[in-house]
């Protein structure tokens, strides 16, 4: 090599000399001597060349260069399998780049330029080989991966961690197996040796030298892509386009988010870090090689995964597909500090672009949701009345998706904040006002103003301690519970009014005097009694079919009606006992006793019905 230096520098003294004094051979001569005074090297002897022509030392160093390369090129060992044939055969490819480098600028000579043209092919031969065994060691180096931190599974989410034994036994051996749980993210994977990295780091440097860069990168892409397609695949990730996801089942596409949820997770804190290290390990010094690989390795892993999440951003705003949406919503958000490091380059700038609007159209999608939420509650039709006035199917349901949508309320108000116009307290506030209005329609199927109030008083009751002992109290603060609190005692004052008011009514015996004498009084009393005994068993007939879910709603009512008529019957049953005119044995005119009433109101509300039924 040291020879093909000193050929190449006197070939280029000749050339200055020939070039400055072609006109003059004396001066020819004299710049010679310069040169034979300033450097032993540029002897009369060696500086007097045979050969005139100016291209005479370049076909000798190529002549020397395609001994030494040619023997590489042609061989059908790997080269890099002896590292001393690995280190002579990349000198051999330094001295073609610099003499193709020196000579460059001579080549409006057109024999130095024929040269400069088989040397570009001697060059381009070296750079198929280079690329031959790039993509060798990276082949062999990825055969046999470790993860650092001595976790040495491969990486998946399976959540049967007991397989089958006999099930393992019989599958077909080239299946890609699907690993362990991994649950810890502070893992970089090591995919290839130090050993390799450091002699592709070699190839590179020449690669990238001669201006094949583009092709390197496009062979560590196209290996290591492969690699992070397998491990995708083998987190359980399907490939699916916007259009198959769209039209599968709900049921299946829940089980989907689950393994994206699990795989976006593995891919942004562990499959694509790990990648962006060994870009830059293997293209250092090469930055803008290294982030363009590192952008066709990842290109299409990441469309897969924002792929999937545009489909769930797109899909249906059906309201039961809220919670899944915001486990992908909440993915990506929390990611998003992941993308913005892994994918900081100018190269990655559309993909980390892409990941912020996805991100973006799941908020939206989450505000549509509420709004076809909404629209199900105003659709929600008054037809069949809810027997005994039990609670509506429309408020268990409203009150217990709400309850559910608060546990990611944070969340909520991270989506609701995007959009000026509204907030999370603002939204809550409005469906459950859009859910009063709905059971007020609900409550006009039903003709008996009484059992209008009790169903009033179930759903009013019920929407009242959902919202008491959760997140939406806050949201609603607590004058919406005051009020609705109130509401409820406003129901159960109307319940009151009509329905024991008119048996009360019977009772009342101000005009009467405490020991009444005379048939018309003793006539009053006893219809008074009769007409009390009918009003009172056709309510207690009634309302023993009705429905209180609430147990002490129900025992507050009893209460409340106990106390009403207990002590006006009582009062009332003395009159009749101490009136002379009644008869000789008024206890036979006597249906029910003081604990008999007592014991009757005690029965009312007893109604069941799988509509009516309990409070879940």
């Amino acid at each position: 090599m040291a020879e093909n230096g000193e050929e190449k520098l006197l070939a280029v003294a000749r050339h200055i000399a020939r070039t400055l004094g072609h006109n003059d051979d004396t001066m020819a001569d004299d710049i010679l001597q310069i040169f034979s005074n300033f450097d032993g090297r540029f002897s009369r002897e060696k500086m007097t060349d045979d050969d005139p022509r100016p291209c005479a030392p370049l076909e000798h160093s190529l002549k020397s260069l395609h001994r030494q390369i040619s023997q590489y090129v042609a061989s059908d060992n790997p080269i890099w399998a002896d590292s001393a044939d690995s280190s002579a055969f990349l000198d051999s490819v330094d001295e073609l780049i610099s003499t193709i480098k020196d000579w460059s600028p001579m080549a409006g000579d057109k024999s130095i330029n024929a040269c400069l043209a088989r040397a570009d092919d001697l060059l381009q031969q070296s750079m198929f080989r280079l690329e031959g065994e790039f993509r060798s060691l990276m082949e062999r180096g990825g055969d046999s991966f470790e993860l650092c931190d001595s976790t040495t599974a491969n990486l998946s989410f399976d959540d049967d961690d007991d397989g089958d034994e006999d099930d393992s036994d019989d599958s077909d051996s080239n299946q890609i197996p699907v690993a362990q749980p991994v649950n810890d993210y502070d893992i970089i994977i090591d995919a290839l040796p130090s050993v390799t990295v450091n002699d592709l780091n070699e190839i590179a440097k020449r690669m990238v030298s001669a201006g094949f860069g583009k092709e390197c990168s496009h062979v560590y892409s196209s290996c290591r892509r492969e690699f992070l397609e397998e491990s995708m695949s083998r987190l359980g990730l399907q490939k699916l386009s916007i259009e198959e996801v769209q039209k599968m089942p709900w049921q299946e596409v829940e089980e989907q988010i689950d393994r994206w949820v699990k795989a976006t997770n593995v891919a942004l804190r562990i499959l694509f870090p790990s990648e962006r290290r060994l870009c830059d390990r293997v293209f250092f010094g090469f930055s803008s090689a290294a982030d363009l690989s590192f952008m066709e390795v990842c290109r299409g892993s990441t469309i897969q995964l924002l792929n999937f999440a545009d489909a769930i951003a797109i899909g249906s705003r059906s309201p039961e597909r809220l919670f899944k949406v915001l486990d992908v919503f909440e993915t990506l958000r929390d990611l998003m500090p992941e993308f913005e490091a892994v994918f900081s380059d100018q190269y990655c700038l559309l993909l980390r672009n892409e990941a912020v609007t996805i991100w973006k159209r799941l908020g939206e999608a989450i505000r549509g949701i509420f709004m076809e939420l909404e629209n199900l509650i105003r659709r929600d039709p008054a037809k069949a009345a809810v027997p005994g006035g039990g609670l509506h199917p429309i408020t268990r349901y409203v009150m217990n998706y709400l309850r559910a949508a608060c546990r990611s309320t944070q969340t909520l108000e991270q989506v609701f904040e995007k959009d000026s116009s509204s907030s999370l307290s603002v939204q809550m506030a409005w469906i459950m006002e859009l859910l009063e209005s709905n059971l007020e329609v609900k409550s006009k199927i039903y003709r008996d103003p009484a059992l209008c109030s009790v169903f009033m008083m179930n759903n009013g009751r019920y929407i009242v301690q959902k919202v008491n002992d959760n997140e939406l109290c806050s949201l609603l603060g607590d004058d919406w519970i005051r009020k609705h609190n109130a509401k409820v005692r406003q129901y159960h004052s109307n319940y009151q009014r009509s329905s024991w008011n008119k048996v009360f009514g019977v009772l009342k015996t101000d005009n009467i005097p405490s020991a009444p004498s005379g048939a018309a009084g003793a006539r009053s009393l006893k219809e008074k009694l009769k007409l009390f005994y009918s009003y009172f068993d056709e309510t207690c007939k009634t309302q023993s079919s009705w429905v209180v879910f609430d147990e002490q709603l129900r025992e507050e009512l009893k209460i409340a009606i106990t106390k009403l008529l207990l002590p006006a019957y009582g009062n009332f049953i003395v009159k009749f006992q101490n009136s002379p005119d009644i008869c000789k044995h008024p206890e036979r005119l006597i249906k029910y006793t003081v604990e008999d009433v007592e014991a009757r109101i005690d029965e009312l509300f007893q109604g069941t019905g799988a509509s009516a039924g309990g409070k879940k």
